[in-house]
């Protein structure tokens, strides 16, 4: 007796009844201080990085190309010169990698100089024109490609050997503000060109490929025709989503227990697909004994024992889902009037399902915030330059020391090193910002997964307030506040800022650590032991089940908050032991929830995605001439933006529904541990969890009789 007693103490006593309690508390005080200080402290400083960050950074130096005396393309000076051109490209892929390449800001060791236009047509210095002025041939035929402050009456040939002027032009397009060659461009014929290097391999050294042009100004084009197509699609999306949720007031029993004889009906014919498979094996005596082990996987479905294993595998879980549809059939009726009460709680409170949209939002500016705050502190140092050459081990450029720091305002035109130049390098490290550019960015870091995640806590509860004001009200017309959500968002906001940033700097902190982790993986890769990658793959097998159950944690803890009004820890362990207490419950309605999501998200996705293939690909026809599929370059990509998007309003909408459902049924939980049913204590949930339970309110609901 004492044992049992002892037991069920063991996860907390059940709440008592509370004769004040209205739902929500309303007379409410400021909760974990503490953290919210430190939180506020850390956005302030945050910000301060952002400022530091947006004075000594320069994002041209990224979207923005820059010539060999390092100004930019397009911008002051060289405003109407937007364009870059390489004297030599196949100087980018004869004299380095496209890592390489790709680390210096798209810069190849070639002169390079910002051009109005880029060349139409080819051409190449003759022999005749070597003794010609630079002005003849470059200027009077309107070749404006040399370097600037290259003099008029400076000869042909002496241009050419300081690489002051190109010695050929390709026909070009301009790709990412660089002049690339086209593809049926011919090479010419000069020194260090062999006859086998090719355009496409020339310009691989600045892109992965040369279509990138015109494959963007495709998906432009398709989007340009098929946008306010994409807009209908997502505009189907939401209305499926919205009829969804609430027709489930309707059709959630049946269409659960639709679902579940789905289940029952695959593993059925999974069990038969599998004996039948492995009475075909016995017969011809296909075993694994004569097989041996191997490593093909594919040749594992020759073997009997495969089958066998199968079927059994398939046959226990088809005993246990019956197992649980006989005994935990109470608990499924339960966990389908939840979400029946659910589905009239959104249709009350149809604002709930819009607020995703503030969600994003606040998404979106943390995301644009570290991602402008990232990019100005990578760009925060001073450009450096030093002297390279093609070939340093010719005799003439032993005395030039290489790789020292040269002005690339002066050129080192004289020297005796052929192709002596002065190339960009990287940015600068010297300074305070430089020198702490690391731990700015770790900064960064921690802020957005901090401020992510305050974000996604204040969304679970806002709404879990909003909804338990559904809940804890008897007369549903009367009791609830006439604008729930913003209530809910104002008392979050102003009582439990502190409890949603510890919430969420916990979840930060692992997030942290998983990324950490996987870091030190990548890195480590290809020098691992195998009894090393097993170690690491459990460390990162155990962070992500951590994650998970914090989530989890988390979620019921902010519904707490949003109830009573305590501190994070003190709603994160009566959360717990709530759930602990009816853990079969959880489970039940837990896996019934998702398993409904989820078809609901495949039935919006699917019936978005086939209405978008049948409608882009033309194959819906007699329209009209207003609903004809635009012509399109690739009909697959309105078509994925549409599943995607689809799938973005289904998650949304969804999420405030599973929300909903939580609260719901911790309010439940609750409901039945403070009330009996009686005048005094009434219970709170609808009649029809009150006719699966077998019980019943003495009080009506408002009754006025009832004690205050």
């Amino acid at each position: 007796m004492g044992g049992k007693q002892d037991g069920d103490e063991a996860y907390g006593k059940p709440a008592k009844y509370d004769p004040s309690f209205r739902g929500p508390i309303k007379n409410r005080s400021c909760t974990d201080i503490v953290c919210c200080i430190l939180f506020l402290l850390f956005i302030l400083g945050y910000i301060v990085v952002g400022i530091v960050a947006w004075v000594y950074g320069d994002p041209r130096q990224v979207l923005y190309p820059r010539n060999s005396t390092g100004a930019y393309c397009g911008v002051g000076a060289n405003k109407d010169k937007p364009y870059l051109l390489y004297f030599n490209i196949f100087s980018c892929v004869l004299a380095t990698n496209i890592i390489t390449v790709a680390e210096n800001g798209l810069q190849c060791p070639t002169p390079q100089v910002c051009v109005s236009s880029c060349p139409e047509v080819a051409w190449t210095v003759e022999v005749n024109q070597f003794s010609q002025k630079v002005g003849e041939v470059f200027y009077t035929a309107n070749r404006n490609f040399c370097l600037p402050g290259v003099p008029w009456d400076m000869p042909v040939i002496q241009s050419l050997q300081q690489e002051l002027c190109p010695s050929f032009l390709l026909p070009s397009a301009p790709a990412l503000g660089r002049c690339l060659p086209l593809l049926n461009s011919t090479p010419p014929e000069l020194p260090g060109i062999s006859s086998n290097t090719s355009i496409s391999q020339g310009i691989s050294g600045l892109l992965d490929s040369l279509n990138a042009r015109d494959i963007s100004v495709k998906i432009f084009e398709d989007f340009a025709q098929s946008w306010y197509w994409i807009l209908v699609a997502l505009g189907v999306a939401l209305v499926l989503s919205l009829l969804f949720i609430l027709l489930l007031r309707l059709v959630a029993g049946p269409l659960v227990l639709v679902l579940i004889l789905g289940v029952l009906g695959v593993l059925a014919y999974g069990i038969y697909h599998c004996w039948m498979e492995y009475r075909v094996l016995r017969d011809k005596g296909a075993s694994i004994t004569q097989q041996g082990i191997t490593t093909n996987l594919s040749a594992y479905r020759n073997v009997q024992e495969t089958w066998l294993v199968a079927l059994i595998v398939l046959a226990v879980l088809e005993g246990i889902l019956l197992l649980m549809l006989i005994f935990l059939r109470q608990r499924i009726r339960i966990a389908i009037a939840l979400l029946k009460e659910a589905s009239k709680a959104v249709g009350h409170m149809m604002s709930t399902m819009f607020y995703p949209l503030v969600t994003f939002v606040l998404l979106l500016i943390c995301i644009v915030y570290w991602a402008m705050t990232a990019l100005y502190l990578a760009t925060s140092g001073q450009p450096q330059y030093v002297l390279w050459a093609p070939n340093a081990s010719l005799p003439s450029c032993e005395k030039v020391q290489m790789n020292t720091s040269c002005n690339p305002m002066a050129q080192p035109v004289n020297s005796s090193c052929p192709g002596l130049m002065c190339i960009f390098q990287s940015y600068s490290s010297t300074g305070l910002v430089q020198r702490s550019l690391f731990n700015l960015q770790i900064y960064g870091v921690l802020g957005l997964f901090w401020t992510l995640n305050w974000v996604l806590a204040l969304g679970q509860c806002v709404l879990a307030g909003a909804f338990a004001s559904f809940y804890w009200a008897l007369d549903k017309r009367r009791d609830i506040p006439t604008f729930p959500l913003i209530s809910a968002f104002i008392r979050t906001l102003r009582y439990h800022t502190g409890s949603l940033a510890f919430g969420a700097l916990i979840l930060t902190l692992v997030q942290i650590a998983r990324v950490v982790l996987e870091y030190i993986d990548n890195k480590l890769r290809g020098a691992q032991n195998p009894v090393a990658r097993c170690i690491m793959c459990c460390f990162k097998c155990c962070l992500w089940c951590l994650e998970k159950f914090i989530k989890f944690l988390n979620r019921n803890a902010y519904i707490m908050i949003a109830i009573y009004g305590k501190n994070f820890c003190v709603s994160a362990k009566n959360a717990f032991m709530l759930l602990m207490r009816n853990i079969v419950r959880v489970v039940v309605l837990d896996k019934v929830t998702d398993l409904l999501l989820f078809f609901g998200k495949l039935l919006v996705v699917g019936g978005v995605g086939v209405l978008s293939f049948f409608f882009f690909t033309g194959r819906i026809q007699g329209l009209g001439t207003n609903f004809e599929s635009p012509s399109l370059n690739y009909y697959w990509l309105p078509i994925m933006v549409s599943i995607l998007g689809a799938y973005v309003i289904a998650n949304g909408f969804f999420s405030v529904f599973g929300m909903c459902v939580d609260t719901l049924f911790l309010c439940f939980l609750e409901d039945l541990e403070r009330n009996d049913g009686s005048l005094n204590k009434p219970y709170y949930m609808p009649t029809a969890l009150l006719k699966i339970l077998g019980k019943k309110n003495e009080a009506l609901p408002g009754d006025k009789k009832r004690k205050k």
